[in-house]
Order: structure tokens, then sequence, then C-alpha cells
């Protein structure tokens, strides 16, 4: 079964950027440590800093899934969650040559 890469692309209020950021930030280590996690990336666009992208890569579509629903991401977006403008996640798998 192929890998499964996920980009998180998040855009913070203005106002909520700095306690977005701690929180999003507050992810990675639990993250790393769940089954299935290659790699989770957190990143900050370079003209925009109120947005925020991670670049994933998992083991398997059920991994991420596991992860979704896992108690830091809940806990995570339950405080962010009104202090966004907009959450996207894009599931991509890569192209085999």
């Amino acid at each position: 079964m192929s890998k499964l890469t996920c980009i998180a692309k998040i855009k913070a209020q203005e106002q909520h950027k700095k306690i977005v950021l701690s929180e999003l930030t507050k992810l990675i280590q639990p993250t790393l440590k769940e089954q299935g996690c290659i790699n989770y990336d957190l990143h900050i666009d370079n003209a925009d800093d109120s947005i925020f992208m991670f670049h994933e890569t998992w083991e398997s579509e059920d991994d991420l899934n596991a992860h979704s629903q896992s108690s830091h991401v809940k806990e995570c977006f339950a405080v962010i969650g009104t202090m966004l403008d907009s959450a996207d996640v894009s599931r991509l798998t890569k192209v085999k040559l």
C-alpha cells in the first residue's frame, strides 16, 4: 500500500495567530509518537504569518484517521476552532513513475 501524504493549511485570524501557533506546536511531539507517523512538519507561510501548513506522511489512511481522532488533536481544535479563518486538509498519494 502507498504511503499517504497530508497537507493541512490552517489560516488563523490575525489577532489570534500567536495562540494558534502555540497550540499547533503542541501537536508535534505526541503526533510523532503515533502509529504510522513518518513525518509531521509544521511550516509558516513566508508571505503571511497567519497561515500554517503541516506536511505529514503516514503509513496508511487508517493511521491518519486515527490521528485525526486523537485526544491531542481534538483538544487543540477545541481551543483554536473559533480563532481560525479556515482549515483545509488535502490527502495525497505520490505518483509512481
